[in-house]
């Protein structure tokens, strides 16, 4: 008789030969493909125009829903175009209006975002975020879109200058908490910018200003060429003349557009700490949220930018008369270069705050003539504090002191 045997069955871990701990461990490497489109149109808000309703997924046949998020001024001057255009699309346009000053950038705003997504119950994948407005707005939100069931689709609409060469061309996303500018955020990119100069024709003088601040820095650090141009027009630089959109403005924008992404791309997650795009952005945190009146953003990019021009000087990387040049374009563009609260000392309090920033190092980008720029990690109080001697030498015989009154 054959005897039969029943196999008995073997634990996983002796089948997986996985040895036990505490010499068990796994190693885990993914990568996240990221791609996204900036797209420069004219007449988004005209229903002949496409773009704004293919970016929702709408055929002007299927009705689709999206949720608006869109600045309170913005809305009091386009509201009426942006909800024909959408209803001329058959889109269901949910509305959420929000207020997009500085003193709103917070985590509380991006969280009352989050609300309108879940009171709409937008779906995960297929149903966009719009946001309509400046830079603050398009951090809140994207921020928002973020961290809503760990990523919702967006589409960014920036209407202010700053919003359109700047804010709303990378990926990072952000909000303000304590002291600190932009403290808490996140990398989130949107599906696409939509990009139409024609709204700044409503944009307040000032505020193009703050946006010729961002676009200065890319001349400084990246484009003589464009710094060249800058230094033929900026005078007539206004609204009316960027909506315009002429050869000139045309050229500047695009220039300024082109020359960010070309920095960000090769390093969108800023796993390289040496960015040539926080040239302007050492110093000027600090300043921007101590300054009473406040400072719109690009004023005290110009602020610092003013000082590692000077700084610049000092180290001989540019001449006295290329300082001048790019001190005096701040100045023909309405841009402070200086500021009272701006000491010594809360220099050195905002240089400390970047080497946290910056992993240790300053990793200061000096402009290198106009046009390049180099990094330094060896820069001193004592620098400091001349660098802010030349700039006061310069601003005192020009209008460039913005006192805060």
């Amino acid at each position: 008789m054959t005897e039969i045997t029943t196999a008995q069955p073997r634990s996983l871990t002796t089948a997986l030969d996985i040895p036990r701990p505490p010499d068990l461990s796994w190693y885990v490497q993914a990568r996240q493909p990221v791609g996204y489109e900036v797209n420069l149109t004219r007449g988004l808000l005209n229903p002949d125009n496409p773009a704004l309703a293919r970016s929702v997924g709408a055929d002007g046949y299927t009705s689709v829903r999206t949720l608006v998020v869109v600045d309170k001024v913005v809305d009091g001057l386009y509201g009426k175009a942006l909800r024909a255009y959408f209803d001329a699309w058959r889109v269901d346009a949910r509305w959420k209006v929000m207020p997009g000053d500085e003193d709103t950038k917070n985590l509380e705003q991006a969280v009352e975002v989050t609300a309108a997504m879940t009171e709409m119950g937008i779906l995960r994948r297929t149903e966009k975020v719009v946001v309509v407005g400046g830079g603050v707005l398009m951090d809140v939100v994207g921020l928002a879109a973020s961290l809503y069931r760990r990523g919702a689709p967006y589409v960014r609409v920036p209407t202010t200058l700053v919003g359109q060469v700047d804010a709303g061309v990378g990926v990072k996303t952000g909000v303000n908490h304590g002291t600190h500018k932009n403290r808490l955020g996140t990398y989130f990119a949107p599906e696409i910018t939509l990009i139409d100069p024609e709204f700044l024709r409503t944009v307040e003088p000032r505020h193009i200003a703050n946006g010729l601040a961002e676009i200065i820095k890319m001349a400084l650090i990246k484009d003589a060429s464009l710094f060249r141009l800058l230094e033929e027009t900026v005078a007539g630089i206004d609204g009316d003349a960027l909506a315009d959109c002429g050869p000139a403005m045309g050229e500047v924008v695009s220039r300024a557009i082109a020359g960010m992404l070309d920095e960000l791309e090769p390093n969108l997650w800023e796993w390289v700490l040496e960015r040539s795009v926080d040239y302007g952005h050492t110093f000027s945190p600090s300043l921007e949220l101590r300054a009473d009146p406040p400072l719109l953003h690009g004023e005290a990019v110009a602020v610092d930018m003013a000082v590692c021009v000077a700084l610049a000087v000092g180290r001989g990387l540019l001449s006295q008369a290329d300082a001048e040049r790019a001190l005096g374009l701040m100045v023909a563009a309405r841009l402070p270069i200086a500021h009272p609260v701006f000491t010594p000392e809360l220099l050195e309090v905002g240089l400390a705050d970047a080497v946290k920033h910056r992993d240790g190092l300053q990793r200061l980008p000096l402009t290198n003539g106009i046009g390049d720029c180099v990094f330094v990690n060896d820069v001193t109080g004592d620098e400091l504090r001349r660098a802010l001697e030349f700039v006061h030498a310069y601003a005192g015989t020009r209008d460039g002191v913005r006192d805060g009154s």
